[in-house]
């Protein structure tokens, strides 16, 4: 067998890796696209929280004092919910999505949506250093068709098979760019990474720490212990076995299959350097099977008559999208859901560690060992390549947490603000989509199926993984912690 260390890389066997001429943090800070992910995303929380904690009744804390006595429910909203919004549910005449019968129009709100939007991220692009007036023209374009593909998945039948709007709005990039091709002046509004990581930021606020503490353990072993073991193990497989040419193809499949689809394989492909044509088939290869999945295994765990709380424990764990995973959940009902998307979530926390993880291991496995490298695998360098927008979803994670648990009706201020910001982190995450589909080229993509390895990398990583969360999900929910999870059901 080859030594892997000598196998050709053809995505960089041309060039010489030299090393990027490091910046300070300062002045990254104020210039580089994660920190601005970062300020966009955090004070979007920000405006979404001081809206619904500023506006509240002058008897709020009477009203919790009562409610501790009487059992009931205390309930605030956010004035800004009102004014934000994206279309509605429509049967037969798509316009309805827009101008819902015997109901306000929405139009006002989707402006408002695009009009902060667009200036969030044009003073990003300002602080690059690239045209606003160029950017803000083409994001019109972007998010005209983002609107779009939320149109289509809001069709009551549509809806009724769970097509998300991330696959429509990834097909509708998809046929304009390998058709007529994408537009010359939407492209400079193509800013995917810098959409998708600020949405990664504002979901931060719903990956709440205490879901840790209302499943325990168990739910640490399926998400903690099964993900790197599945992920290190499809790499292994992908390099030693399939011998596959792009270490950083790998990676990515490796990475989106194992921790949770889009998110993670965004945050592996800015730790590895990965192309994003690999990315655009990473996540067009995640989204096909997350939607097989999100219908095939509810129905799987029915005729082996698993027991709905282990079925949605498994159905967290391997399942990419979160939305897929809530989604799939309901189908086994409320139990499922709530213990599939509380898996999802502890798993969504191994985001960063998994990039962290990657950024180390490129710099002293991969880039070293490159006899042209420049670059030194130094703590530093490991610094300068960890993608800061994921030290923005963790700081958002704990800081709604701690908000979450100690301040007075915490819970419920929380949850109105997150109803809020969870707006636009759809339409980040739908803008990002669009993007990556006007991106591609499946021309361009052709090359990475040379022998159909992605596809084999892919399906045996994720039977793997299929396999390997079931048995740590019998054994934590069914075995070691069942009277435990039991408990926390019946109250």
């Amino acid at each position: 067998m080859q030594d892997d260390a000598a196998t050709p890389d053809p995505e960089q066997s041309d060039e010489i890796v030299v090393a990027t001429p490091r910046r300070s943090t300062w002045s990254e800070m104020k210039t580089a696209e994660d920190w601005w992910a970062i300020w966009i995303g955090g004070g979007l929380l920000l405006i979404c929280f001081l809206a619904v904690y500023l506006t509240l009744p002058a008897d709020f804390s009477e009203q919790l004092k009562a409610a501790e006595t009487t059992g009931e429910k205390v309930s605030v909203h956010s004035p800004l919910k009102s004014w934000l919004g994206k279309p509605g549910s429509w049967n037969q005449y798509p316009l309805d999505a827009l101008f819902p019968p015997e109901k306000s129009n929405l139009i006002l709100p989707l402006c408002v949506v695009l009009l902060i939007s667009l200036l969030g991220f044009s003073l990003a692009v300002k602080s690059m250093g690239q045209a606003v007036s160029k950017f803000a023209i083409g994001f019109v374009g972007v998010f005209i068709l983002a609107a779009l593909a939320y149109i289509l998945t809001s069709q009551v039948v549509v809806k009724q098979y769970n097509l998300e709007y991330a696959l429509w709005a990834l097909m509708l990039g998809l046929i304009i760019s390998n058709t007529i091709g994408t537009p010359r002046w939407m492209k400079p509004a193509l800013k995917t990474e810098l959409y998708i990581k600020t949405g990664l930021v504002v979901m931060g606020a719903s990956v709440l720490f205490n879901r840790l503490l209302i499943l325990g353990l168990p739910g640490i072993y399926v998400a903690w212990v099964v993900t790197p073991v599945v992920l290190i193990s499809t790499y292994v497989f992908g390099q030693k076995v399939l011998k596959m040419e792009s270490r950083s193809l790998n990676m990515v499949i490796s990475a989106d299959m194992s921790v949770c689809g889009v998110s993670a394989a965004i945050a592996t492909a800015a730790s590895c350097k990965a192309k994003k044509e690999e990315l655009s088939f990473a996540i067009g290869l995640s989204l096909t099977f997350t939607v097989i999945m999100m219908m095939v295994l509810p129905q799987v765990i029915r005729l082996l008559e698993l027991d709905p709380i282990l079925g949605g424990a498994w159905m967290g764990g391997t399942i990419d999208a979160t939305g897929a995973v809530a989604a799939a959940g309901a189908m086994l009902g409320p139990e499922a859901e709530q213990v599939a998307v509380t898996i999802k979530m502890i798993q969504n926390i191994l985001i960063g560690v998994t990039a962290f993880g990657v950024a180390v291991y490129w710099v002293t496995c991969v880039e070293s060992k490159k006899e042209d490298s420049q670059i030194k695998p130094d703590a530093w360098e490991i610094w300068y390549r960890f993608p800061k927008f994921v030290l923005g979803f963790i700081i958002a994670s704990a800081v709604f947490s701690l908000l979450y648990m100690f301040l007075p009706g915490g819970d419920v201020i929380v949850t109105a603000s997150k109803d809020t910001s969870k707006i636009f982190r759809g339409w980040f995450f739908c803008l990002a989509f669009v993007s990556i589909g006007l991106e591609t080229n499946f021309r361009e993509l052709a090359k990475f199926l040379k022998g159909g390895k992605p596809l084999i990398l892919y399906v045996c990583g994720q039977s793997l993984n299929l396999l390997l969360t079931l048995l740590m999900a019998w054994l934590m929910f069914s075995v070691f912690y069942a009277d435990v999870v039991k408990d926390v059901f019946s109250k």
